[in-house]
């Protein structure tokens, strides 16, 4: 960089001119992507205030094309205005440098960079992809960048009083809908905390009450995060705003254990709405409880996916620095459309689809694509993994097992390139990435050897539960085979396989009608008529329960999940326009479980 730097400066003023032009043409189509984000982040306290649950799930759905959007406006322009795949490399490197000058006083200078890089890779080859061209090293700290208003706003309970200053908490978010009944609730939050301490400490001298100054707006819920610090400790807390059935606010419960706040923020959920002025510090304040959050993860999780997908590749990077082991084949059955390979030492799979797919598969490539991008666009009601999408991902090829590197050539020719460099990149030209999961069906097999009768019933409980939740957010997996799942390190089953989802309502569920006779139903087809979308549930069981001890827990669980009405019911509920609600946190948790006319069902 220290030559581009000198190289940069000896150029002509002309030269300079150019490259300030550029900069600011992409700063600018930045500044637009985040006033718009902001803007409908910021909208989702009105959506909340008016109980417009179709207007949340319609503003989630438009948000993510948004960035995609600003990205292909700015590449326009450049094309337009400067000719751009004829610039010349030093006013690209002296476009960066003004770039970096135009962000030293900005609010989201993480979030620029990575526009920068999105919209430089979009109009010059992959060969330009290094730190003299793009951000692959953040160049501005946002360690200390001031926001205005503060990130989070702070309480005195040891001068204000605690009920007070709890009640003042909810207060200050300022929605225009009344609370039912504001003491009531703050009382059931004392007393949960009562309750979750065998022995309240002290109150010290700096005891405070720090809360994010947005709330996290999400499905029907208003979440209000936050902590107390007292002394050398901190105590992170979640508490849920709903609307109780007369319309008005009631706080459902207080969530005080770090693992079910951790929860909330997880990647097989939907993504919160925040407004943040200055997203870095909503970041940091939440791994200050949340350390091991990756910060992809966060980003992610806040709606700004791209970001996460620059924090992800950084961290990847700077892990296959220092680490030696081999990417490998994924454990498990072998999917028909997708190759999915792993980094043993590192908690995630990488999934590309396959040149040809197996001969029962009826999907093309694009259609497995339009299948990712839906799972983004719906309620993953934390049943379904999400996944960042890469394109051009560059690996080493030192680092690719020899098994894997002759199934990458055989299945997917056209999605590989390979340097000519004996130690080169291996080059996937597009793939999946989501967190790695204990495959259900080696989850399962592993219990019944071990004996572990327990173990198969909670897994065939949480299985049975993932296909309710879903098909009630309107999703129906297609293939509910037990490897399409996987167990997380929370013991939750959730789906993976998404080149067979359809939409409940596009499907047409039917029972098996009688046989005319026994010789028809002794024959290899079917008696009956068969359409695309026609499902006929009593069929699983055929393909899902053949071991005794799997069928007798599904069928003491789950029978109903092979009768055509229960999905049928799903439907119509569907259709009628209901909103179902899916709490990220325990049933008894929830204050109208245990606090005298607190919360609403």
């Amino acid at each position: 960089m220290v030559l581009s730097i000198r190289r940069v400066a000896d150029a002509d003023p002309a030269t300079g001119s150019q490259a300030l032009l550029i900069a600011q043409t992409l700063i600018e189509g930045f500044n637009k992507h985040y006033r718009l984000f902001r803007e409908s982040s910021a909208a989702a306290k009105v959506r909340f205030e008016q109980g417009d649950w179709l207007g949340v799930q319609q503003a989630v759905q438009a948000r993510i094309q948004f960035y995609d959007n600003r990205v292909a406006e700015t590449v326009e322009r450049l094309h337009r205005e400067f000719n751009a795949e004829t610039v010349a490399d030093i006013v690209w490197q002296q476009a960066k440098l003004y770039y970096i000058g135009l962000l030293t006083d900005h609010s989201q200078p993480e979030l620029a960079e990575t526009f920068f890089n999105s919209v430089f890779c979009k109009i010059l080859h992959r060969t330009y992809f290094h730190n003299d061209f793009i951000f692959v090293r953040p160049a501005i700290s946002t360690e200390y960048i001031d926001s205005d208003p503060p990130a989070y706003r702070c309480y005195y309970p040891n001068s204000a009083g605690f009920r007070a200053s709890i009640q003042r908490i909810f207060f200050d978010f300022g929605w225009q809908r009344e609370f039912a009944d504001l003491d009531r609730d703050v009382e059931c939050v004392r007393r949960a905390v009562v309750e979750n301490f065998s022995e309240l400490p002290r109150r010290e001298a700096n005891f405070q009450i720090q809360v994010l100054s947005s709330a996290f707006y999400r499905n029907k819920g208003a979440y209000v995060i936050g902590k107390a610090i007292n002394g050398s400790s901190e105590y992170p807390f979640a508490v849920p705003v709903l609307h109780d059935e007369a319309g008005k606010l009631v706080l459902d419960c207080v969530i005080l254990d770090s693992g079910w706040i951790s929860l909330l923020f997880s990647l097989s959920r939907a993504y919160f709405m925040v407004d943040m002025p200055v997203p870095a510090n909503t970041v940091q304040f939440l791994r200050s409880f949340m350390p091991h959050k990756p910060r992809a993860e966060l980003y992610s999780m806040l709606g700004l996916g791209k970001q996460g997908k620059t924090a992800f590749y950084r961290g990847l990077f700077s892990h296959l620095h220092h680490s030696e082991d081999q990417f490998i084949v994924a454990p498990g059955i072998r999917g028909l459309v997708m190759l999915v390979f792993t980094l043993p030492s590192y908690p995630y799979v990488f999934k590309v689809i396959k040149d040809k797919f197996g001969a029962t598969k009826e999907v093309d490539h694009a259609t497995v694509k339009r299948k990712y991008q839906l799972v983004k666009q719906v309620d993953r009601v934390g049943r379904m993994a999400d996944t960042l999408e890469f394109s051009l991902v560059a690996l080493p090829k030192s680092r690719f097992s020899p098994e894997l590197l002759a199934e990458l050539r055989r299945e997917i020719p056209s999605l590989l390139e390979e340097d000519a460099a004996g130690d080169g990149d291996i080059i996937i030209q597009h793939l999946y990435i989501e967190r790695r999961m204990d495959p259900l069906n080696l989850y399962l097999e592993r219990a019944e050897k071990a004996g572990r009768d327990d173990l198969i019933e909670q897994a065939v409980i949480e299985y049975g539960n993932a296909i309710r939740e879903l098909a009630i957010a309107n999703i129906f997996p297609g293939d509910m085979l037990w490897k399409n799942f996987g167990v997380t390190r929370y013991g939750r089953v959730v789906f993976y396989d998404y080149d067979e989802i359809e939409y409940m309502t596009d499907c047409n569920f039917r029972r098996i009608p009688p046989a005319p006779n026994e010789e028809a139903e002794m024959a290899s087809e079917p008696w009956y008529s068969v359409g695309r979308n026609d499902i006929f549930p009593e069929e699983f069981a055929s393909f899902l329960l053949t071991s005794p001890k799997i069928r007798a827990a599904f069928m003491r669980h789950h029978a109903d999940l092979l009768d055509a009405d229960f999905w049928k019911q799903a439907q119509e509920e569907i259709r009628r326009g209901a909103i179902r609600d899916f709490f990220p946190y325990p049933e008894s948790l929830r204050f109208c479980n245990h606090c005298s006319g607190g919360g609403t069902k």
